[in-house]
């Protein structure tokens, strides 16, 4: 009889134990409720690997049932091997393709969920304005092929580099940064370039190079291009000033071609810099030896031939 006597110190004890398992009841009650939420065709789960063959994965979905993918709904590369790829406690992300699939399990497509995922971060990239980086793959017609998670992309060859691009086959293995430009899901269109990333980098660096220049400067250039407005003379180092007409002679001249000619070698001297944009001037450097050789020529003869009259004077004068 004593032996079954529950003391006050059992009963407190059995009264602290008590709120403990009204909770995991609570907990098990809200599992068990999520467990049976109606899965429908297109929805996207996230579950536990919890099996994996040469055909197919086991997942936990946390539901009344287990979801499986088949290795054609895996990924679009049918020659992955399930038990190298996927391992147990591995988290998947899929698409239910139909919420039974005969024996009791929801049939899931990673392959799909993976790309609608991809197609809506595409969509944001684009909106945003986004830089990915990519490894060409393939050559094309007009172009080269590289994939975005998964994702074919198609980057014309005019939007490769800043310049003609001659041999696509030398940009096979490259990895570039590229930009969207064309996200299309229903036609399955992607199109990326890395011409507009290339621009705004060089457009960066000319200014950190023209920040360099202060006017005043005095250095030697090529004729790059004849204008009707003047000449476009190249720097070297990327950068490139304008001789406007007016600045190339001191005579006036019709065209700037009257005196100069592709390929030329002249100096130059920069005379002003705005919006990123010099202004250079061949005039400007004869204009300055021209006035030292006149102070030169003023000054020191004009004296010899003032004592040279006065010598003579005093000479002749008689008192």
């Amino acid at each position: 009889m004593s032996e079954n006597f529950e003391t006050p110190a059992d009963i407190l004890e059995d009264a602290i134990k008590e709120p403990e398992t009204t909770e995991s009841m609570a907990d098990y009650a809200a599992e068990l409720e999520a467990s049976f939420k109606k899965v429908r065709e297109g929805d996207i789960l996230t579950g536990t690997v919890i099996g994996v063959s040469e055909t197919e994965i086991t997942l936990d979905l946390k539901y009344y049932t287990e979801g499986i993918i088949r290795l054609e709904d895996y990924s679009s590369n049918q020659d992955v091997i399930l038990k190298e790829t996927v391992h147990v406690g591995d988290e998947i992300t899929a698409t239910v393709i139909r919420p039974d699939d005969g024996q009791g399990h929801i049939l899931l497509s990673s392959k799909e969920a993976n790309d609608t995922l991809a197609w809506e971060k595409l969509a944001a990239c684009l909106e945003n304005g986004t830089n990915m980086t990519v490894k060409i793959g393939g050559v094309v017609k007009a172009g080269v092929i590289a994939y975005v998670d998964g994702i074919r992309g198609f980057i014309p060859a005019s939007k490769l580099s800043l310049s003609y691009v001659e041999n696509l086959e030398d940009w096979l293995g490259k990895e570039i940064e590229v930009r969207a430009i064309t996200v299309d899901k229903e036609k399955g269109r992607l199109v990326l370039s890395a011409k507009d990333i290339l621009r705004e980098k060089a457009a960066e660096e000319k200014k950190a190079r023209i920040s360099n220049v202060q006017v005043g400067l005095v250095t030697e250039g090529t004729v790059e291009t004849l204008q009707p407005y003047g000449a476009f003379i190249d720097l070297g180092n990327g950068l490139s000033g304008l001789v406007h007409v007016s600045q190339i002679s001191e005579k006036r001249i019709k065209s700037p071609a009257a005196v100069l000619h592709v390929g030329d070698k002249v100096k130059v001297k920069v005379i002003n810099i705005k919006d990123g944009k010099l202004s250079l001037s061949m005039k400007a450097l004869n204009e300055i030896p021209a006035e030292e050789i006149e102070e030169e020529s003023y000054d020191l003869p004009q004296s010899d031939g003032l004592t040279t009259n006065l010598g003579s004077l005093f000479k002749n004068l008689k008192l």
